[in-house]
């Protein structure tokens, strides 16, 4: 029996003029790799879009925020409470949160906490259930908690599925760390890139008749290209997550692949409007490790009459080689879908759509095959 733990993505997408992914200089993220440089995107910047969809998918959202106790004032000042009161409520949930090892500064968290915006709405209903207790110490100075600390350290360590998915880091509040599962890589383009600058003016509307020239002028970074994406699910450590909920595992992976395949970064979009969809995506279903195919383009792809198709066929060649050194003793499950006309070899099963290939990728992971 091959028993699914990790489910591997690979995407080739064509990306038109756009700058997703800024640096401090508002360049284009790149790196060096087999000799040249590539545009990148980080992990980070295209794993908040993918966490964002999902979020909108299960209609389950999280926050990441320092100001726990604003937001829960917030919420009892629209529910009718008065500014000095809800003031007071969240100086209550900060003090509380103080007690279980957070440091507090003006009200404000040292470090980001993530929990699910649900969990703020609770913290609230928990003030409301404590609201003469908290208004009798209004205008107090060194006035005691009235809110029970275990409860508000247990709110604040709720989870949501995105959290399941993607982890958290909290050493400050014991109990409230969760393993991330999902492993996102950097994407970079297969090929080498130089970017492009782009001079712009605007226009002052409102200039003298006698007046010439621009109101604004400046120029922005911006590049093109084909770019190899990867993630890998832990699928056993989801389900550890979940409580060991099969069903709700299957889902969130099914929304992760999802959002993997349809999301895209926003940054630099109103003027670049590069909404395009992937050329090609290949999941592996494993029962031994992950196994990412970046170096399949550690030799640069070169033009021929554009980068699309040789970079699908270059990314094809390497896995059917991998495939014949590691072996495929632990793969479940493979199959791709792309809009090239050929077939490719190595990656397992065509499909004709991204959506037959994610439910049957899922399906394996389900049970031992």
């Amino acid at each position: 029996m091959t028993t699914p733990r990790y489910l591997d993505v690979h995407v080739l997408q064509t990306v038109p003029f756009a700058n997703l992914n800024r640096d401090d200089l508002g360049s284009p993220k790149s790196l060096v790799y087999g000799g040249v440089t590539r545009t990148r995107v980080s992990s980070q910047c295209w794993k908040r879009a993918v966490r964002l969809e999902v979020e909108r998918a299960i209609s389950d959202p999280a926050v990441r925020t320092r100001r726990v106790p604003a937001e829960v004032a917030d919420r009892l000042l629209a529910r009718g409470w008065s500014q000095e009161a809800a003031a007071a409520a969240g100086a209550q949930i900060a003090a509380d949160a103080g007690k279980s090892g957070l440091k507090l500064d003006k009200g404000l968290t040292s470090v980001l906490l993530y929990l699910p915006t649900a969990a703020l709405d609770a913290l609230a209903d928990l003030a409301d259930a404590h609201r003469e207790a908290i208004e009798a110490t209004v205008g107090k100075k060194g006035a005691k908690g009235v809110l029970p600390s275990d409860q508000v350290a247990a709110l604040l360590s709720e989870r949501n599925g995105v959290i399941n998915l993607f982890g958290r880091m909290l050493a400050e509040l014991p109990g409230a760390g969760v393993d991330g599962v999902v492993q996102v890589a950097h994407a970079f383009t297969t090929h080498e890139v130089a970017p492009e600058i782009d001079f712009f003016t605007a226009v002052d509307d409102c200039l003298p008749e006698d007046a010439v020239g621009s109101g604004h002028m400046n120029s922005a970074e911006f590049s093109a290209g084909v770019f190899y994406r990867y993630a890998s699910v832990d699928l056993a450590g989801l389900r550890d997550n979940l409580g060991g909920d099969g069903q709700m595992a299957s889902d969130l992976t099914g929304e992760f692949l999802r959002a993997f395949v349809s999301s895209l970064p926003t940054g630099k979009q109103t003027s670049s409007a590069a909404n395009t969809l992937p050329d090609l995506v290949h999941i592996a279903v494993r029962s031994d490790r992950p196994v990412s195919f970046a170096a399949a383009f550690e030799a640069p792809v070169r033009p021929e009459n554009g980068l699309a198709v040789p970079s699908r066929r270059q990314l094809s060649h390497y896995a059917e080689r991998l495939e014949r050194l590691w072996g495929t003793s632990g793969v479940v499950r493979h199959g791709y879908a792309s809009i090239e006309d050929k077939p490719l070899t190595g990656l397992g099963e065509a499909y004709d759509s991204f959506g037959e290939l994610i439910n049957d990728s899922v399906a394996a992971t389900r049970s031992p095959a």
